[in-house]
This record gives structure tokens, C-alpha cells and sequence, in this order.
């Protein structure tokens, strides 16, 4: 089945992106809590599940939103993510505007998803209808925050910011087509006025009518999510571009050949990124990811091109080739085997 997305030019302008580091922080609970898959953030789950573990154990909440987020179809409550209005909203900003959550809301919302789902454990349900509700998710979130996710916060930020000045300047320059491009196998442009998304049960029809779509990546999630009901505005959650950029390397050869950092950056530029994104990916200043690049870009290796006030560094088609290659063959390092 198909949602089918009109759109107007003026979708276009008012079309917004969005990083939401409390949406995060509730992606990465998925994963911790195995309710989906790994991935890529293998290691990163194994490295910090027994504190997950722990936190479960001290915030019982934690295990209770299990029943009213992160469960297919529309059996989710609103209020523990509310819409992100930008880029730059701090944690902090966000969990506040949780904290104010009237009671009577939190419970209508939750009270209709529980009549959608199968009948929860008896203590998640009494925690979930109980008066501190809102009180004790938000002290559930705030400490898998402060405790886990904000450890590696600095990396995963660049990951999804790089992600948007990409993603904000193709649309902005050459519409939807190239926006979505790459974006996810469940969502295309159809070239005829509107967006189709293989989602549903049903064919259904939905209008921006001038509001635009509020694009919101994630550095967790592997599969494409629709928000289209009055509740959030229009939005699409995706996977980030580059989440596995770095993690896969092309071997000792190719450090040898350019220089350890260098071999780096070459990898982290899978995905488009700016000076600043690399350089905390790469854990360095600005003036050293500055002279890499460079470099890099002195050989013909990475091109750059100006977006706004900044520039975003991009493979060439040779520094494609020098890394696919080195991916490929392994580029065996020769001391192996002594």
C-alpha cells in the first residue's frame, strides 16, 4: 500500500529540518532494549547495554514505555516527543516541554493506545495510569540521556547535522526529486505533484496544502517512519546518511599510503560533511581537520562546494575509487603474517 504526499512549490519553502536529541535518545532505547536490530551500533550497544540495564532496574518507566512508543501503526502516545522545531534545540529544552504535560493529556493518550495494543503487565499499566506518570518518563529519559546517550552525543550530532545541510541545500536547489533521492527505498518522488511512501495497509491520499514536511534524521532507526496526522506536523523520520561512514574501513595500506587521519576523512566522506561535522567525528580541532582537507583536496580526492555559510566537503570520483578500491581488496598490510 501507498500514502501518496501532494505537494505544492510552496511545500518547498516552507519545508523544514529538524535534529531532536530527545527523539534520539528514545531511538537508542530501541536498540538497547533489543526491540530493533543493532546494526551498525553493534558495538555501541554491547559497550553500554549493562548500563542500560541498571538504569532499567532504578527507572521501571523505561521498561513501560516499551507499550506506548515504538510499536507499528498509530499505537503511540505524542506527548514523550513532542515535535522538534530546529537544529539547535538543546535536550534540556525538549524534556521541559514534557515536563508540562498536563496529566489529563498523558492519560487520554495513553489510556487510547493501551485500547489498541495487547493488555500490558499489570505494573506498567498501573505506572503508565498512575498521577506521576509524566514526572517519572521524564526522569527515565533524563537519565538515559545524562547516563548513555550524551557520552557520545558530540559524534552522532555531526552524523545527523552533516545529514541536513546536504539533504537542505539539494532541496532547496533542485527540489523534491533530490531531496528524497537516497533518502529511503520506501519513499520516491513520483514527478507528477506528489511524494508516494510504501507504508499502510491502504492507499491513502494526504496534502501538505503550503505547511511543508518537517525532515527529522536519525542516527538509530534503520527504517523509514511517517508522521501525518494533526498531532505532529507532516514529517518524515529516516536514517541518516554515513551512519556506517568510519566503521568500515579500507585496511592498513591505504593509511600507509595517505596517512591514518586522511584515510579517515576519505571514509567519513562517504557522506557529505563540513569542516566542523569532521571534526567531531574525528575528535580533532578545526585547524587540523582544516589542513587534511586540504590536502585531500590539493590531490583531487574531495571537492568542496559552498551551502550557505559553509562549505561541504564531498569525495571526487577518484577519492571514490581510491577508497571503494582499498574496501575491496583489503589492501593487505604487508608486516601481517610476521
Amino acid at each position: 500500500m501507498v500514502y501518496k504526499i501532494e505537494v505544492t512549490p510552496q511545500d518547498v519553502a516552507a519545508s523544514r529540518f529538524a535534529i531532536s536529541p530527545l527523539i534520539e535518545t528514545m531511538h537508542a532505547q530501541w536498540l538497547l532494549d533489543g526491540r530493533g536490530p543493532a546494526g551498525v551500533h553493534r558495538q555501541w550497544v554491547d559497550r553500554w547495554r549493562p548500563a542500560y540495564r541498571e538504569l532499567t532496574r532504578r527507572h521501571p518507566a523505561l521498561r513501560a514505555t516499551a507499550v506506548i512508543s515504538g510499536n507499528r501503526g498509530d499505537a503511540n502516545v505524542d506527548f514523550i516527543a513532542p515535535p522538534p522545531t530546529g537544529v539547535g534545540v538543546p535536550f534540556e529544552a525538549e524534556l521541559s516541554a514534557v515536563r508540562e504535560t498536563p496529566i489529563e493529556q498523558a492519560h487520554a493518550e495513553i489510556a487510547a493506545v493501551l485500547a489498541r495494543r495487547p493488555p500490558a503487565a499489570e505494573e506498567a499499566r498501573a505506572l503508565l495510569l498512575g498521577a506521576d506518570v509524566v514526572r517519572l518518563i521524564a526522569d527515565a529519559y533524563e537519565a538515559l540521556w545524562t547516563e548513555i546517550v550524551s557520552r557520545e552525543w558530540p559524534h552522532f550530532q555531526a552524523i545527523l547535522e552533516r545529514d541536513v545541510v546536504h539533504r537542505a541545500g539539494r532541496l532547496a536547489a533542485y527540489g523534491w526529486a533530490a531531496a528524497l533521492d537516497g533518502l529511503s527505498e520506501q519513499v520516491r518522488w513520483n514527478g507528477a505533484g506528489h511524494i508516494e511512501i510504501a507504508m499502510g495497509t491502504q492507499d491513502e491520499w494526504y496534502r501538505l496544502g503550503g505547511k511543508g514536511l518537517l525532515f527529522l534524521p536519525s542516527a538509530f532507526i534503520g527504517n523509514l517512519g511517517a508522521y501525518l496526522e494533526e498531532a505532529w506536523p507532516s514529517a518524515l523520520v529516516y536514517p541518516a546518511r554515513g551512519i556506517a561512514a568510519g566503521r568500515r574501513r579500507a585496511g592498513a595500506g591505504l593509511a600507509r599510503l595517505i596517512g591514518r587521519t586522511r584515510a579517515r576523512v576519505l571514509e567519513e566522506l562517504a557522506a557529505p560533511a563540513t569542516t566542523t561535522h569532521l571534526a567531531a567525528l574525528l575528535g580533532q580541532s578545526l585547524g587540523t581537520t582544516g589542513g587534511h582537507l586540504a590536502a585531500l583536496r590539493e590531490a583531487g580526492l574531495i571537492s568542496g562546494t559552498r551551502t550557505g555559510r559553509s562549505v561541504l566537503y564531498a569525495r571526487t570520483p577518484l577519492g571514490d575509487a581510491l577508497v571503494t578500491g582499498a574496501i575491496r581488496s583489503g589492501i593487505p598490510d604487508s608486516r601481517q603474517g610476521r
